[in-house]
């Protein structure tokens, strides 16, 4: 098994603390005026929690890099309810700094958290900014997070009016008494250009035949023997008279 030499200063860990792409969107500076408010900010936006994570789990692994000043939880701009995300302000710029190489991508209930300097909370952050009161980011989610309410809010809406479309063509279980009946002699006489006289017309036709062969045949076309007990007078040429003699 080979060894891998490193050089000086290289490593094999991976570092935390790596340039953030984070911005808030309501920030009115420029991208400038932006990271020299998070360089000496004290303030960390923390993402991708679950719904469900409490401010005593935040409190407990934030603290261990330092002291926290307070924590403001994200909530749901509509239902008052933890929607994912929330900011912690430590007393020092150090200890937010700390946070962002040691915990960031790490995870907590189960969730693969996210840490970013922020250049601090202003009352109103603390409320989701999509339409459905939540974040942004849950109201385009196409897959099904079980941590943050399920579908996302479009795909929640498409799914429950393809559930209302099918229940609206549900094929009908019961038929009223009657109705069966009334159906089937509609269909039956016009399937496939049927016609019920037909029948009537075969059963005349098969009579006929019958009567037909239940009666004698005639003989008067061809010869015939003559019948012993024919009362008809002989013919007189052929008759013999035996008295003459």
């Amino acid at each position: 098994m080979s060894a891998v030499i490193l050089k000086k200063h290289e490593t094999i860990i991976t570092r935390l603390d790596i340039p953030s792409t984070y911005k808030d969107n309501q920030f009115k500076g420029t991208d400038e005026e932006w990271k020299q408010c998070i360089t000496s900010s004290n303030t960390l936006y923390v993402g991708n929690l679950s719904f469900y994570t409490t401010e005593e789990q935040i409190y407990e692994i934030f603290s261990k890099c330092g002291e926290i000043k307070r924590i403001i939880m994200g909530l749901d701009r509509l239902k008052k309810t933890p929607c994912g995300f929330c900011f912690v302000e430590y007393y020092t710029a150090e200890f937010a700094y700390n946070c962002v190489k040691y915990i960031n991508g790490t995870k907590l209930d189960d969730r693969m958290i996210r840490t970013d300097l922020d250049p601090g909370f202003k009352e109103g952050r603390q409320f989701g900014r999509g339409k459905s009161g939540g974040q942004v980011r849950d109201e385009h989610r196409e897959e099904y997070d079980k941590d943050r309410g399920g579908w996302g809010h479009i795909k929640a809406r498409y799914e429950k009016d393809r559930e209302l479309g099918m229940n609206k063509y549900e094929p009908i279980q019961h038929i009223p008494t009657g109705a069966s009946s009334n159906i089937n002699s509609r269909l039956g006489a016009k399937k496939r250009g049927y016609d019920s006289s037909d029948d009537e017309n075969t059963a005349k036709r098969q009579k006929g035949d019958l009567q037909e062969l239940s009666e004698p045949i005639s003989n008067d076309n061809e010869d015939s023997p003559v019948n012993p007990t024919s009362t008809a007078e002989p013919n007189e040429e052929a008759t013999m008279d035996f008295n003459d003699e």
